[in-house]
Formats: C-alpha cells, sequence, structure tokens
C-alpha cells in the first residue's frame, strides 16, 4: 500500500482538476471519505468537486460544512467533469454502482483512481488503492492523508474521516473493527475529531419521522429457519405516510442481529424501480455470496443486492429459500 499511496501522490502533483463520487444511496464511509479528501486537496490548491448520483442523507448534512456534495445531472454536463483531468471513486469498486455517473467514468479519458475495501474490483481504474481487509474506506482514506501532510488533516477532515470509520465499523462493533481501527481512530481524535458529538449528529438528531419509519420495520420482523435468519421489510407505503425517503432506512438492518440465535439478518425495501435488500451476517457466514445470487455484492458480514422485475413478496421468498444453505 506504501508503494500505491507514493503513485497517488504523484499522480496528484500532475493534475490539476478533480472529481469525486461513491456508490448510489451513499453511507457515512462513501460521505465521509468524499468530503475529507476533497479538503485536503482543495487545501493543496486543486479544483475539486464532489458529484453523485444520490444526494446525501439528513443525519450526514453535517458534513457539507466541511466540504460542499453536488448532485450529478443526468445529463453529464456539469462543468466539473468536462475540464475533470482526474476521477476519484471511494467506497466503490465499479462504475455501474454509481448510478448517472458510470457513463462518465466509463467514456472519460481523465485518469481514474479507485479507493475502496470491498471485493471483486472491476477493473476500471488506472490506480487501485484497495484493501479488503480494511474496515472502512475512511481508513485507506486516513493513511493517504497522513502520509502526505498529517499537518493539513484539520479537525473538519478528521471529523469527516471518523464518520466514515465509526459508521461503517458499525460504531465499533464489527468483527472488522481491528487495533488498527483503533489506532487510526485515536490520531483522529487527536486531531481534533469529537466523538461524542459526531454520535449524536449521526445517530441521535434525526427527524421524529425516521423513527416511525423504524417502528414500522421493527413491527414487520420476520424469524426463518429456526431462528437463524430475521428480516425485516419496508415497503413503498411505509415511506409516504412516514414522510420519509430510502436513505432515512440506513442502519436499520442491524437491528436484525440484535436477536439471540441470529445469524443473518435482511433488510427488504420496496421502491418504485427495484427492491432493494441488504445482508448482515455474524461470523464466517459469507453473505456476500448469497447477495451475489441476487446480483449484487459486498463483504462477507454485510452486503447488498437489489432485484427489478419482481414483487416484494417474491424476492422475500427466493431471498429466504437461498437463505438456508447459509445457516
Amino acid at each position: 500500500m506504501n508503494d500505491l499511496i507514493s503513485r497517488f501522490w504523484g499522480e496528484v502533483t500532475r493534475r490539476r482538476s478533480f472529481v469525486i463520487t461513491t456508490h448510489i444511496n451513499p453511507d457515512g464511509d462513501a460521505l465521509g471519505c468524499e468530503v475529507a479528501l476533497a479538503a485536503y486537496l482543495a487545501s493543496l490548491g486543486k479544483g475539486v468537486s464532489i458529484l453523485n448520483h444520490d444526494g446525501i442523507p439528513c443525519n450526514f448534512a453535517f458534513l457539507q460544512d466541511v466540504f460542499p456534495i453536488g448532485v450529478a445531472d443526468p445529463s453529464l454536463t456539469d462543468p466539473a467533469l468536462s475540464r475533470a483531468d482526474a476521477i476519484i471513486l471511494v467506497d466503490g469498486n465499479a462504475p455501474h454502482r454509481t448510478g448517472v455517473l458510470e457513463k462518465f467514468l466509463n467514456d472519460s479519458s481523465a485518469f481514474k483512481i479507485c479507493i475502496d475495501h470491498h471485493l471483486d474490483q472491476s477493473d476500471f481504474a488506472d490506480l487501485f488503492l484497495v484493501d479488503t481487509t480494511a474496515a472502512a474506506a475512511g481508513e485507506i482514506v486516513f493513511q493517504i492523508l497522513a502520509a502526505h501532510d498529517r499537518a493539513l488533516i484539520t479537525p473538519a477532515i478528521a471529523s469527516a474521516l471518523y464518520v466514515a470509520i465509526m459508521t461503517d465499523t458499525g460504531s465499533f462493533r464489527f468483527p472488522t473493527t481491528d487495533p488498527l481501527v483503533h489506532h487510526i481512530t485515536a490520531d483522529l481524535l487527536r486531531l481534533g475529531a469529537d466523538p461524542s458529538a459526531l454520535y449524536r449528529k449521526v445517530f441521535e438528531e434525526g427527524p421524529a419521522s425516521r423513527v416511525r419509519l423504524l417502528g414500522r420495520a421493527l413491527s414487520s420482523l420476520e424469524m426463518a429457519h429456526d431462528g437463524a435468519v430475521a428480516a425485516m421489510t419496508i415497503a413503498q407505503k411505509d415511506f409516504s405516510e412516514t414522510g420519509t425517503v430510502e436513505s432515512d432506512t440506513d442502519s436499520m438492518i442491524n437491528h436484525t442481529l440484535t436477536v439471540a440465535g441470529v445469524k443473518i439478518g435482511m433488510l427488504f425495501v420496496e421502491t418504485p424501480s427495484v427492491i432493494k435488500i441488504g445482508f448482515r451476517s455474524r461470523g464466517s457466514i459469507p453473505v456476500n455470496e448469497l447477495a451475489k445470487l441476487f446480483g449484487g455484492n459486498g463483504h462477507k458480514n454485510a452486503a447488498g443486492a437489489r432485484v427489478s422485475g419482481k414483487s416484494l413478496e417474491q424476492v422475500k421468498a427466493e431471498v429466504f429459500a437461498q437463505s438456508k444453505s447459509f445457516v
């Protein structure tokens, strides 16, 4: 990784204008990485824009105080795209994961960089900084920035990276949380991140509507395979009746693993175009392999998939059936 980081900074030195993007429905890791990297590059005098397929969920809106996050025009006419001589995809491993940015990533002649910790990278970039053992992409971004000049990591940048790592480790309780994670977060605290304030902003300052949506999800809890599988479901009507949106489901799936004896937790979310499935597991159960059966992917213990052309009940029946062989 040290050689790759050195090459990264060599490429950055030679380039002036950057577009940073991430996967659809960005989470705390994706957004924290984007704004931290963008703010750092901007401090070096680089031209930087963040453009994503989706807007920022309300519980991460404060990250825009670090660096503004834009939503890409489906026509791809944003001037930042035409002038970019480098594109950085963070917390994502394939162009199709970027939504409307996929065409830009595939067609652009700009230098392409991938910073990620997921399995099964697509071979689309000119430079990959990938560590599948990392607990979060934020861990990798911190190493990249610290290797260049720690003095330029401001409290705001440190806070964004802390959010990235905190959220992707489940507040430091997921199995990927190792000694290195705690060493890095200790550094981030020394650099100005406030763990209490950041936890409160992400998890304790949401609207009442989100709590009502969580109530719908919890009341839908289903158990299968002798209690080894737990699943919650959020239908379209749940969003309309509670005044919420898809991004409000972030982290809700983790409640499925709070039931004793559960080895696999799932969350089904019905949207107008697809059925979104989240997977979580304990121990050595590879839910990324389960997700692959439905066109998805992810980590061994955390993965997802999107299924189109089938009803919610059809998808649930198929996923429940396939999950039996994993427990």
